[in-house]
């Protein structure tokens, strides 16, 4: 008995809330006649002249040097200084020296060791002679509240050149003073 009572209080309300679809559709027809469309104008581009590239007395860059060919690309290289592909990685070489930062120094059996923490919280401890960093680098001395280190760095052509850099205690994992 309460279900047809609430089935039939439903229809009932249901019933007397239909709207009045004629005045819907008076209030349509005299929005569309008092609404002005106002669509601004495309904008006017002005035409560049087409570039003429005219180059046919220079080299294409994606030619050779005349007079280079692969062999003695290979004895540039042979000459110049490269680094130890075949050596074994260390700990503190899996970071770049932007990640690292120096914790602090300890002295051990007349040795000074440098305290990194690398950007992902892990501590590593390095000496003079021990490798760091992405860019075959090199701890070259720890004093004076610093590390100097040497990389390689890739000049483009093959071989490698070696930049020095010093980092102090102070600084944060991602800054790098440069000498």
């Amino acid at each position: 008995m309460k279900r047809w009572l609430l089935s039939l209080a439903v229809a009932t309300t249901l019933l007397g809330c239909q709207p009045n679809m004629q005045d819907l559709q008076e209030f349509v027809v005299q929005v569309k006649q008092t609404t002005q469309v106002n669509i601004e104008p495309y904008p006017t581009f002005s035409k560049t002249p087409p570039f003429q590239y005219q180059v046919a007395d220079i080299r294409s860059p994606f030619q050779r040097l005349s007079g280079i060919t692969p062999e003695t690309l290979q004895t540039a290289k042979a000459n110049c200084l490269q680094p130890d592909f075949a050596r074994a990685k260390q700990q503190l070489e899996h970071y770049g020296t932007d990640a690292l930062s120096i914790k602090g120094f300890f002295t051990r059996e007349q040795h000074t060791w440098a305290l990194f923490q690398a950007n992902d919280g892990s501590l590593h401890k390095a000496r003079a002679g021990d490798r760091l960093g992405l860019f075959f680098g090199r701890i070259i001395s720890i004093r004076e509240g610093q590390v100097t280190i040497t990389e390689m760095l890739p000049d483009g052509t093959g071989c490698w050149q070696e930049k020095q850099a010093t980092l102090t205690v102070s600084e944060a994992a991602g800054e790098q003073k440069n000498v």
